[in-house]
């Protein structure tokens, strides 16, 4: 494909990608109010982690409930797009992260394009786990971070700033669960070898704790150390695969160059059949 042709394929696949996360963001505006069956209206379910909070650090407008401050005019419609945004991102998660991978694949090989299902899967997994994850978090790091003012002050957050900050939790945790894809990956490519990741695994870790430690937008300790924690076991988990995977592959290659082999020193094969001799013809019949 010539470069043009690069940039078309390029700008189509952004394209379906953002149809995609469209979509979806309908569905969450929708879903943001309004409850489907059993389950409660997205609004709910992210009021949840600030509902948790004891009430003698949370303002309640009334006795038993559990409400946002809204400022600003227009700031709850802004915070229900905002939200419906994100819904999108990740209900579609394995429609756009398809088309990112659509887009890579002609430049691999094609036992490498095989895997291209099973990433976006395990992909659209991780990252649900990282915002389940994230879910129970915020209302323990909201508790920590809350309490410092002691009897002094009580909390009455206002929706745009909680909202963003459960959306960044969120997405934080969801995207550091991609860890062990990402390792994977490159470890199926060749780019990084279980050798790299042995000699590298006290630096990675340190990393990872440092990542936490800025990543975090409320930088309280149960956050941290939370996502610290599970990046470290998760990392661990792609370095023994990238071990299984390189010693299959080692193998694999020494037999196959076993096969492939020849020694120098092997006479070559001699055909030692006896072929009948024609008869001689006469000299009357040649002449």
């Amino acid at each position: 494909m010539s470069l043009r042709e690069h940039l078309y394929e390029l700008r189509h696949r952004l394209g379906l990608a953002v149809l995609f996360v469209l979509v979806g963001a309908v569905f969450g505006f929708i879903w943001f109010l309004t409850p489907i069956g059993p389950v409660p209206s997205l609004g709910d379910i992210i009021l949840k982690p600030y509902c948790a909070l004891p009430t003698d650090i949370r303002f309640e407008p009334k006795p038993g409930e559990c409400q946002l401050f809204q400022t600003k005019p227009f700031e709850a419609f802004m915070v229900q797009f905002k939200v419906g945004i994100a819904v999108g991102m990740v209900v579609m998660a394995p429609a756009w992260l398809y088309q990112v991978w659509a887009f890579i694949t002609p430049g691999l090989y094609a036992r490498e394009r095989r895997l291209a299902l099973s990433f976006v899967l395990i992909g659209s997994v991780l990252f649900l786990c990282g915002a389940w994850l994230a879910f129970f978090v915020i209302p323990q790091g909201l508790e920590v971070l809350m309490s410092f003012g002691g009897g002094i002050f009580i909390t009455a957050l206002n929706a745009a700033d909680y909202i963003s900050f459960v959306l960044v939790m969120l997405l934080i945790f969801g995207v550091s669960f991609l860890l062990p894809l990402l390792i994977t990956m490159l470890n199926r490519v060749g780019v990084l070898p279980y050798d790299n990741l042995r000699r590298w695994r006290r630096y990675i870790i340190f990393g990872l704790f440092v990542f936490a430690a800025f990543a975090t937008p409320g930088t309280d300790p149960v956050s941290m150390v939370v996502l610290s924690v599970a990046m470290t076991i998760l990392f661990e988990i792609a370095v023994q695969i990238a071990r299984v995977h390189d010693k299959r592959k080692a193998k694999r290659e020494a037999i196959e160059d076993a096969q492939n082999a020849t020694d120098v020193d092997t006479p070559s094969q001699l055909d030692l059949s006896v072929k009948p001799v024609e008869p001689a013809r006469d000299l009357d019949d040649v002449t």
